[in-house]
Order: C-alpha cells, then sequence, then structure tokens
C-alpha cells in the first residue's frame, strides 16, 4: 500500500507508529500460513484522527494454534477470553488481541453468546456490530478491507450494520446498547433502520448478563456526548429494560415549572456537572448527575395552589440508586459514592441563603467526606433556572460557602474532624466494657465538636459525663 491519498497516509502512518508489531505479527502469522488483519476500532479509530494503545486483529488461526504462533513472540499472554476466540498479548507497550474469524449468537433462552468459527475476512466482517468497525488492513500486506462501507459511513458520521440490523441485533442483542455507546463517544448518528429494529427488539437486550450491559452503559456516560446516548436509549425503549428511572422522569414536571419536565432537567445538569470537570470523565459525577432526582416519580405530591412536591426524594433516590448500581453488577465503592452524593445533593439548599453557622459548615464537609469536590460541582450543576438574578444570587451563596469551608479548614483541618477523645479514652472515663454505649457516647462528643469546636479534652470530659449521667 502506497500512501497516495488521505486514507492509505493514515493507514500507514497507523502501521509505522505500531511497527513492529504489524509487520512481526504479520509475517509471524504468515510464515506459520494463517491470515491476519488488524481489524475494528483502531482501524476506525485513526481514521476519525484517534489513536490508542490497544490493537485489536484478527485471523484463521484457531486459539490454540494462536498460542502456539505468539508464545514466544509476546511479552505476555493472557487467555482469559479463549472460549470466545480471543488470545490477549502484550507486546512492549502495546495490548493486542488476537481473535478467531467468528460468528456468535444468543439462544432465546442463554445470557451467553454462542461462538462458531469462520473461515475468511469478509464472513468475520460481516458479524460485525457496525459498519465503521468492519474496516481492516491485512497483514503484512497492507491491503485494506472494507466491503461493507465503513469508510462512506465514517464521513457521514453514522452507524449503520453491516447486514440487517434485525438479524445483528437478534445475534447479539448487546449491539443496541453499543449503538447509543457508539453515538455518546462519537457522536454519530444511528441509521434509522437500525433505530427501528433497535425498538421493535428493545426487550431482547434483558438475555444479556448484568455486567455486559453495566460496562457499555458505563462506556456511554463517560463518553463524550452522553446526552447524544441516553436520548437513544429513552427514545428506542432500550432505557425501559436497562435503566429504567432514567425514562420515568419525563412525566414528572419540578416544583418550580422551570422546564417541560425532570427528565430534560436531568440532562441539563449532566452537561452542567461534565462541563465543571477537570482531568477527563468523572464516573461519579456523572451518575450522580444522572440519578440524583429519580426519586421525584415515587414522592410526588400535589400542594395548594396547583404545586407539586417531592418531598425527601434525595434520600428515596439514593436508596434507588443503590439498587439500580447493584442490580447492574457496579464497584460497590462506585454504587456507595454515587447514592451518597444523590442523598446529598439538596443538603445545601437546607441552609438557607447563606446563614452557615460554623457548625453547619463542619457537618457538611463530614459529610460530604472525600466527595466533597464532587458535590460542590453537582449542587452547581443542579442550578437549572432561566431566571438568572436568582441563578446568579445561587451561585454566590455557594461561593460563600466554599469561602467558609476553605476558612474553617485552615483553623481546624475539617477533612480529619474526630471527637476529642477517643474510643478508649471513653471507656476509661466512664468505666465500661466496649459496647454501644461507647459508640453512642463517641457520637455525642462527634455531636459536640460539630456544633462547638474545639473545647479542650477536659470539658469534652466534663461534657461527656454530663450526657452519660442522663443515660
Amino acid at each position: 500500500m502506497s500512501p497516495t491519498n488521505p486514507i492509505e497516509n493514515a493507514l500507514a502512518d497507523l502501521l509505522r507508529r505500531i511497527e513492529p508489531v504489524a509487520h512481526e505479527l504479520g509475517d509471524l502469522f504468515a510464515k506459520h500460513g494463517h491470515e491476519l488483519a488488524l481489524v475494528g476500532g483502531p482501524v476506525r479509530d485513526v481514521l476519525l484522527g484517534r489513536s490508542g494503545a490497544d490493537l485489536d486483529f484478527t485471523t484463521d488461526a484457531h486459539p490454540e494454534r494462536v498460542l502456539e504462533i505468539v508464545r514466544d513472540w509476546g511479552d505476555a499472554i493472557w487467555t482469559i477470553g479463549i472460549d470466545f476466540g480471543t488470545v490477549g498479548v502484550r507486546k512492549g507497550d502495546w495490548q493486542l488481541e488476537i481473535t478467531t474469524y467468528r460468528s456468535e449468537s444468543y439462544d432465546p433462552k442463554s445470557r451467553k453468546p454462542e461462538v462458531a468459527y469462520g473461515d475468511t475476512l469478509e464472513a468475520d466482517l460481516a458479524r460485525r456490530d457496525f459498519a465503521v468497525n468492519a474496516m481492516a488492513v491485512r497483514l503484512p500486506g497492507r491491503e485494506f478491507v472494507d466491503p461493507y462501507g465503513g469508510l462512506a459511513d465514517l464521513a457521514r458520521k453514522v452507524l449503520r450494520t453491516p447486514g440487517t440490523p434485525e438479524q445483528s441485533f437478534d445475534d447479539d442483542p448487546l449491539r443496541m446498547l453499543r449503538a447509543a455507546r457508539f453515538a455518546s463517544q462519537l457522536g454519530f448518528t444511528v441509521d434509522p433502520d437500525a433505530v427501528r429494529a433497535m425498538t421493535e427488539m428493545a426487550g431482547r437486550i434483558e438475555i444479556v448478563s448484568a455486567e455486559r450491559i453495566q460496562a457499555e452503559l458505563d462506556k456511554l456516560i463517560c463518553g463524550a456526548h452522553p446526552r447524544e446516548g441516553l436520548t437513544i436509549l429513552v427514545e428506542t425503549g432500550l432505557a425501559d429494560h436497562v435503566l429504567p428511572e432514567l425514562p420515568k422522569l419525563r412525566l414528572e414536571i419540578d416544583e418550580h415549572h422551570r422546564h417541560k419536565d425532570v427528565y430534560e432537567h436531568t440532562l441539563i445538569v449532566l452537561d452542567q456537572a461534565i462541563a465543571q470537570e477537570v482531568g477527563g470523565p468523572d464516573r461519579v459525577l456523572r451518575w450522580a448527575a444522572l440519578l440524583h432526582d429519580i426519586g421525584k416519580p415515587k414522592t410526588r405530591r400535589n400542594e395548594p395552589g396547583n404545586r407539586v412536591s417531592f418531598h425527601h426524594h434525595e434520600v428515596v433516590g439514593a436508596q434507588m440508586t443503590k439498587r439500580r448500581l447493584t442490580a447492574l453488577r457496579f464497584p460497590k465503592e462506585v454504587t456507595s459514592d454515587v447514592a451518597r452524593l444523590v442523598e446529598l445533593h439538596l443538603r445545601f439548599h437546607g441552609y438557607g441563603t447563606g446563614e452557615w453557622t460554623d457548625s453547619a459548615v463542619r457537618r457538611y464537609v463530614r459529610d460530604a467526606d472525600h466527595l466533597l469536590d464532587r458535590l460542590h460541582k453537582l449542587t452547581r450543576a443542579d442550578c437549572t433556572t432561566r431566571n438568572k438574578r436568582k441563578a446568579a444570587a445561587l451561585a454566590r451563596t455557594y461561593d460563600q460557602l466554599e469561602e467558609r469551608i476553605a476558612k474553617l479548614a485552615e483553623e481546624e483541618e475539617l477533612a480529619k474532624i474526630r471527637p476529642e477523645l477517643d474510643g478508649n479514652e471513653i471507656q476509661e472515663i466512664l468505666g465500661i466494657p466496649p459496647g454501644p454505649m461507647i459508640g453512642r457516647a463517641y457520637k455525642f462528643l462527634l455531636d459536640l465538636r460539630m456544633d462547638e469546636g474545639i473545647l479542650g479534652k477536659d470539658v469534652a470530659r466534663a461534657r461527656l459525663l454530663e450526657w452519660a449521667a442522663t443515660q
């Protein structure tokens, strides 16, 4: 392949950058009588001007044969995906996945794809999710292969299946979520025929495991355009099956009548949270922004004067968040952090218009703990009023709160606040063994510290004895 046009230039540059991998691996497979091609995401991304350290290859060699070929060549080898025809290899800084030509489909009663090996590159590309991922470069000959018009789809920024979308989504229903995920990551639109098939087949997604669904949703929410991906999920009905709390927000008018519905408000909050990120996507902040109001449908009440209230929706929402993220098999720490932010997202508004006592500031910081910076961002993002004067007043009030936090942090090391007496000292002063009473005493002293600041151990001891006498 001689670099005579922009496409060939881009691919030639990619192959130069991944030497010696491309040249050595292509020659190695050819020497052993097998085909090899760079395929999928790496080809797509280089044509989009993107790059990464992960490379995908496909071959006619079966996995056991692949292991024989790369055993002495790779720096490290792993076989975690070998049941699905994939062998992992590390070569220098490159992470490679070499997968046997294949086709896969789901049995209607099974959550696991059935894998069958194929014989040709073209047939393997036919089973790929979208045409933009069905392009390849044969190695070592460097022949560009694009049998399903992926290059044209890249130019149009559209996601279209190589074959009929019905067959593609029936073979692997997760591809419906991938359409939404790629829309988020790449900013592409989904072909109308694919959207129609997704809408008709949305229920088929329930055959896919929670872990695979979680991985796609997480990539979607961390994409460059999550609003586009979420809109696809809601409009096709896929969200009803994988994130049902989201479409339910469309019917809930918020109590200030500032927006068409809480669903649109939620997307704006997500946008405004993302705008505050530094150093890349913050999955905890983004999930908290997306789920912060999911408790509203369950807490909606009609009030006098044609008003609507959602009392304690943050508490209910935190419980719902835990259930949903747990069902999706999110890590415990992510689930806990997102739920805590949902629970705390209204705390700022509970302190009026800025009359924050030192005690209130201490409690705010203590309750937020390591999530304080994210809580700042979520609280600011949750201001979506179109009233510029009101928005400016809220921003000023929060500015004042952050100034108070910074001032007290200097004076008292807020993040490290503890009672002035530890558990051992409490036991010694009260003359009691470990048990529930020690925990209650500890909480009393912590509240005392929060409310009144540093009193000194002598005063803390006297107050503890006064408290104990009433128990």
